[in-house]
Order: C-alpha cells, then sequence, then structure tokens
C-alpha cells in the first residue's frame, strides 16, 4: 500500500510541481476575479488531464509496472484513486468556467468589456484559437459522460456484465478530453515543463485508450483452453474448475491470479489460481459463489467448454528474507495458500510455516484435502470453524506461534479483516512492510 500512495501523492505534487515551474508568477501576479479564474483552470486543466492519463495507462494492465507498484491488485486500486481524484479535478474545473455566467446571472459580478479579438500572427497558435470553441463545446460534454461512468464504475451494485463494457466508454470520453486540453491549455505552456509534461502524458495515455476500445492489453495476451473438470462443494459454496490450456501459458508463481472468461456474457473475472504450475498446462481455479453469475457456476459449465485465462498477474508469491511465515486465510482467501502448498510439497524452501484458515462453513471433505496439503508442504494447519472456535484474533496468533514478531504475514480473504489484523499487529510492533496482502477488489 505504501508504494502506491506514494505514487499517488507523488503525481500529484509532480503535476502541480511542473505547471508552478512553467508558470512561477501565476499564484503571485494575479488581481482581479477574471485573473485567478484563468490561473485555476489552467491548474486544475494540467492536474487533472495527467491523472486520467495516469489512470488511462494503468487500465490496460502494464506488467511492466508490477514490480514496483506491488502487483496488479495494488495498480488497480491506485487507478480507482486516479479516477476519483480525476473526478474531482475534473468537477473542479468545470465549476470554476461556469462560475462567472452563475454569479453574473445572479447579479453578484459585473460581464468585462471585451475589445475586438485580435489573432495573434503565429499559424500554429492562431489555428488553437480558432479551435477553442468547439473544444469547449465536446469537452463539456465528454466531462458529463465521464462524471456518469465513473459514478457507474464506483457503484457496486451495478452489474459486473454491464459495468465491463460501460467502463470501456470512458477511453472515449478520455480521447475527447484530450482533444479538449490540447487546444485549451495556455499556448506559452507547451514549451514549458508542464506541456512537454502533459504532452508525453496524453500520448501514452491516447495509445492505453486505444488499447482498451481494442480490448488489447499491454503485456499479456489471453490463452484459449477448455474445461476439463468441474467440482461443485455446496457445503462451502465454490466450485473448482480445472482447465486444460490450448495455447502457450508463460507459467506462474504460486499466488498470483488470472483473469479468467467462462461460457456467459459475463465477460473476465479476476480468480487467484489455486495450483502451482507443473507444466503441464494445467490450471485450477476455485469460485466462491458471491453474485448472481458465480452461485450458477455449477449448473452452467460442463467439461469441454471453451474458456480464455489472460495472465499471471499479481505479486502475492511469498517472497521475504524472514524465515518465518504466518499465513492468514479467511474464507475463500485460502486459494493462494492452497497452490503454494502444492508448491512446497515438490521443493520445501526452509521456511517455518503457520496456516490458519477460518471459515464460516466446515466441510470435511475439503477441509481433509487442506490437511493432507499441509501435511505434504511441512505447514502446520490451524482450522478454525467460527461455530466451533470462534473468530481469530491476534491473541490466537501469538500464543500458537511465539516467535510472530520474526515472522512475515501473508493474508488473504475479507478486506476489512485484513485491516484488523494488519492494525493490530502494526500496533503490537511488526513493521507494517512484513504484512503482505493481496487487495483484491477491482473496481
Amino acid at each position: 500500500m505504501r508504494s502506491i500512495e506514494r505514487v499517488f501523492w507523488g503525481s500529484l505534487v509532480l503535476l502541480f510541481g511542473v505547471w508552478w515551474a512553467t508558470d512561477p508568477g501565476a499564484l503571485s501576479s494575479q488581481q482581479t476575479f477574471f485573473q485567478w479564474r484563468d490561473v485555476l483552470m489552467q491548474n486544475t486543466g494540467v492536474i487533472g488531464i495527467g491523472v486520467m492519463s495516469l489512470a488511462m495507462i494503468l487500465a490496460v494492465r502494464p506488467v511492466i509496472l508490477e514490480p514496483w507498484l506491488g502487483g496488479l491488485d495494488k495498480m488497480f486500486r491506485l487507478h480507482k484513486w486516479l479516477g476519483i481524484s480525476g473526478l474531482v479535478l475534473s468537477i473542479s474545473h468545470w465549476a470554476i468556467a461556469k462560475a462567472p455566467h452563475w454569479l453574473i446571472d445572479l447579479g453578484l459580478l459585473t460581464r468585462p468589456a471585451r475589445g475586438p479579438r485580435v489573432l495573434p500572427d503565429d499559424p500554429v497558435e492562431r489555428l488553437f484559437l480558432q479551435q477553442r470553441h468547439l473544444a469547449e463545446s465536446v469537452g463539456e460534454w465528454a466531462f458529463y459522460a465521464a462524471v456518469v461512468l465513473i459514478a457507474l464504475a464506483l457503484i457496486k451494485r451495478f452489474p459486473y456484465n454491464r459495468f465491463v463494457p460501460v467502463h470501456k466508454l470512458l477511453a472515449a470520453a478520455y480521447l475527447v478530453l484530450v482533444f479538449h486540453s490540447v487546444f485549451l491549455l495556455k499556448f506559452s505552456y507547451w514549451t514549458g515543463p508542464a506541456g512537454i509534461a502533459v504532452a508525453l502524458l496524453m500520448a501514452l495515455g491516447s495509445v492505453a485508450a486505444v488499447m482498451s476500445l481494442l480490448r488489447r492489453r499491454a503485456g499479456r495476451n489471453p490463452v484459449a483452453g477448455h474445461i476439463v473438470g468441474v467440482e461443485h462443494q455446496p457445503v462451502v459454496g465454490v466450485v473448482a474448475i480445472d482447465v486444460e490450456l490450448d495455447g502457450t501459458w508463460p507459467g506462474h508463481e504460486a499466488g498470483q491470479f488470472a483473469f479468467l472468461t467462462l461460457p456467459g456474457r459475463e465477460g473476465a473475472h479476476p480468480f487467484t489460481i489455486a495450483s502451482a504450475w507443473q507444466g503441464d498446462r494445467r490450471l485450477r481455479f476455485i469460485v466462491k459463489g458471491l453474485g448472481d453469475f458465480t452461485r450458477r457456476l455449477p449448473s452452467l459449465l460442463k467439461p469441454g467448454d471453451a474458456v480464455k485465462v489472460e495472465g499471471p498477474y499479481g505479486r502475492f508469491n511469498f517472497d521475504g528474507p524472514a524465515r518465518r511465515q504466518i499465513w492468514i486465510g479467511g474464507g475463500i482467501g485460502i486459494t493462494p495458500f492452497i497452490a503454494r502448498m502444492q508448491a512446497l510439497a515438490r521443493h520445501r524452501d526452509g521456511r517455518a510455516i503457520d496456516l490458519f484458515h477460518t471459515t464460516a462453513a466446515y466441510d470435511p471433505q475439503a477441509i481433509g484435502r487442506l490437511t493432507h496439503d499441509a501435511a505434504e508442504a511441512g505447514v502446520r494447519l490451524h482450522v478454525l470453524w467460527d461455530e466451533r472456535d470462534g473468530r481469530l484474533d491476534l491473541q490466537r496468533i501469538a500464543d500458537n506461534v511465539p516467535d510472530w514478531r520474526q515472522a512475515d504475514i501473508w493474508f488473504c480473504g475479507p478486506a476489512g479483516f485484513g485491516k484488523s489484523i494488519k492494525q493490530g499487529l502494526a500496533a503490537m510492533g511488526l513493521p507494517e512492510q512484513r504484512f503482505h496482502q493481496e487487495l483484491f477488489q477491482m473496481r
């Protein structure tokens, strides 16, 4: 989390900095309302299109950035923050543009007298000036569209199968806003740091927007495959899906995830890969029935169905210098640990590992498999059934693992549960960088 927080705030500060470096006297030399309005319009415009460009770049899943940002799950969280900040800046930009009209209509401001417009001698600057009205008009409508589309993206109840195609329309709105920004950025800025930075970001963002509209990705291409097995586990409400890939798969580390496209119109969903890579083109996904689509999977899927798999993604890979690890898998969050135990059964890494698995529903068959996997991997397993054992708390962890302060903690499960565990351990002295959590919320 720290890395994406630094990138987020650093991006805002850097964009403000390049704007200020381009026009250092802007904040000290303005006197009238309209002068301040022009300054704030340029300021919010530069920062706004900058963060929207960064959000658009992250939307195409550039795997090259995963090591720097901690995985695609963290990148999507950053994408969300940048999108929200872009929305706030866009609304501010729009309100600043409209404010004089509102104040004049209310009689609180007098419309300034304007002389005849004199076109500049520079033909390029003249062209930019002539396109201002069109850029203002289309930019306003693109802003309205972006507000609606971002709002829909933030409403979790908006169905996922509708969210995906609707969200792609943001790429088209972004391209219109790029056109708006090109012709309304102060012409003198183009030769300064702000113009260079904005031009670079808009160029990269425009490429990403076109890729998004064409359903292209920056790094991973979907691999075709077919289902070879479907196992419904009704007690815990999950379905295990075994897939055989028809194309080339680059291999994956235990703990990584992939986007799986199943029969139906739901589109690609991210699921953790619940099997270690053995070079046999086989992958297993264990899917919890949390929504209408996933609850229908047991009756929807059958062997032979065609699927697509895009990945792998993520940095939840159990790396770290500590020789002691504590794993916490809440509910369906057990899946990355299943894959890791399968990998350790083949090649031990010499670490001492305790796995705490908390579950609201107890399936003896599933727990039997988990117990077998743990024994094969040399992992000490602690199963906590809520009805029988209560919730997992910090004291229980400390009692079972006395040397927990020397451990790396790997958590996968409900976000709120993870946050409470992380805060509690931090209060007891665990360094924040030793707590690893998958932020498995893609919207």
